[in-house]
């Protein structure tokens, strides 16, 4: 049964850290391109990061540049995504995402393309 599964959510100051995890079960991470998205309370769900199948290429949303990094670690079949300076905003249940990419060095934060989910975490950001 291929699963997703996201951990390392929880409550943070703002200006705090936390590092979210994507464990893949039932299938492997290698042909697949990755992405973090998340979905406010009565908003959207939007795009943060994505990850090419190689790890060479990312994308971030604008609001997170400089302050969010994903990486992947195929050996042990997981996706990581970095939360530094927290604010907020940035406040939000996170899922991680899987594709088959038709470009392999390139990945794109489309949610229609993305054809496995996991449940979500729960980030809270307040003091």
């Amino acid at each position: 049964q291929l699963q997703l599964v996201e951990s390392g959510g929880g409550l943070v100051q703002p200006g705090g850290s936390l590092r979210l995890s994507c464990a893949a079960s039932g299938f492997t991470l290698d042909y697949y391109a990755i992405g973090w998205f998340r979905q406010a309370p009565g908003k959207e769900r939007e795009g943060v990061s994505c990850i090419n199948r190689s790890g060479g290429s990312t994308n971030y949303a604008d609001s997170v540049k400089g302050r969010f990094t994903i990486s992947r670690d195929n050996a042990k079949n997981t996706v990581y995504l970095q939360m530094n300076s927290l604010k907020p905003e940035d406040t939000a249940v996170y899922y991680c995402a899987v594709y088959i990419p038709t470009v392999q060095f390139m990945c794109v934060m489309r949610t229609i393309l993305y054809a496995y989910w996991g449940q979500g975490t729960q980030v809270t950001v307040s003091s």
